[in-house]
């Protein structure tokens, strides 16, 4: 009887799904005496141990899974001789549509899916909140040229016009024209540098993202002030992306090409862009390595390595810096597109 429900015993019986209260009635023949009969089932799928009902003969189970199953059970006379081979009776529980395999299937793709979905959620979160940071230090970095521009070149410039009048022929106080002239000679110095600052802030927010023509201007740099045989590979088609993000690339490509430059004594340096789902840009030479302790903290007084791990932090970069005595010296940058691409 399967939910107040009886069943003709064909094996195997097919019962529905959901069936909860199950109920299976067995006996044996005795005709001395029946009620020193004992007894014995177990249920393959559901029991690791035979049940011990004693002189019930009846079996009964609650909850059953959907599947196949087969009940087994024994007896013994009067005399507590069992007989092991006894009676069986196969069925099975047909699964309702939520237990079945297919859905299951269902719902780990729908699980994936929905994970996937919040993955490319919080990517996009994380690159827009990072491109408004972007813009905001753009914006900033305008406005500092732009209070340049208006206020300070024009100081300087009102300051240099002064020293140069007072350097007429009509001023007849030797010391005060020597005075002048250092003024004038260190006002038009600083005249040059606010232009070539204002020059660098505004081309770096109209300038196209020209990384490989950066790179390739440093490596003709290194080429005059070293013999070594340097080279630039580009891979991948070129992608536009934030002008924050390609100045941070550059000085920490900059950096790494200086360096070996300058301190590596290497006779080869080779430089590769590439551009694929992310940016990747790598700075390996053949030259002495650097210390162990310098790779870890920096050499004492300078910052170029902590500089170039802060810049790549601050475009959610992974850099990677491996230097032996042996090999040289090995930069690598990796930068997630899905954050720096505009698409």
């Amino acid at each position: 009887m399967a939910d107040g429900k009886s069943y003709r015993v064909s094996s195997p019986v097919s019962l529905p799904p959901l069936t909860r209260d199950l109920q299976i009635d067995y006996t044996a023949l005795s005709f001395v005496m029946p009620q020193r009969m004992g007894f014995r089932y177990l249920l393959e799928g559901r029991d690791k141990v035979w049940q011990d009902p004693g002189s019930r003969r009846q079996a009964f189970y609650t909850d059953l899974r959907p599947g196949n199953y087969r009940f087994r059970v024994i007896a013994s006379n009067n005399d507590g001789v069992w007989n092991r081979t006894g009676a069986t009776l196969d069925f099975k529980i047909a699964p309702a549509w939520y237990q079945t395999n297919w859905f299951r299937w269902l719902c780990a793709v729908i699980c994936l899916l929905l994970l996937w979905s919040i993955y490319r959620l919080r990517v996009r979160q994380i690159a827009n909140s990072m491109r408004a940071r972007f813009d905001e230090r753009l914006a900033e970095r305008t406005r500092i040229a732009r209070d340049l521009h208006d206020t300070f070149l024009q100081t300087i410039q009102g300051s240099k016009l002064i020293a140069d009048d007072a350097l007429s022929p009509n001023t007849d106080l030797p010391r005060m024209r020597q005075t002048m002239e250092k003024l004038s000679a260190w006002l038009g110095r600083a005249t040059e540098e606010g232009r070539a600052a204002l020059n660098s802030l505004r081309s770096s927010a109209a300038e196209m993202n020209d990384l490989a023509g950066a790179f390739q201007r440093a490596i003709e740099e290194c080429r005059i002030q070293s013999s070594m045989d340097a080279s630039l590979h580009v891979s991948g088609e070129t992608r536009e992306m934030h002008p924050i993000v390609r100045d941070e690339i550059y000085r920490i490509g900059y950096e790494a090409i200086r360096n070996a430059c300058v301190h590596s004594q290497a006779t080869k340096l080779r430089v590769e862009l590439s551009y694929g789902q992310d940016l990747g840009l790598r700075v390996c030479d053949n030259g002495t390595g650097l210390d162990a302790e310098v790779l870890l903290r920096g050499k004492q007084g300078h910052f170029g390595l902590q500089s170039m791990r802060e810049r790549a932090g601050r475009i959610s970069g992974k850099l990677t810096i491996e230097s032996s005595v042996s090999s040289g010296t090995v930069v690598s940058l990796t930068v997630p597109g899905g954050i720096i691409y505009r698409r």
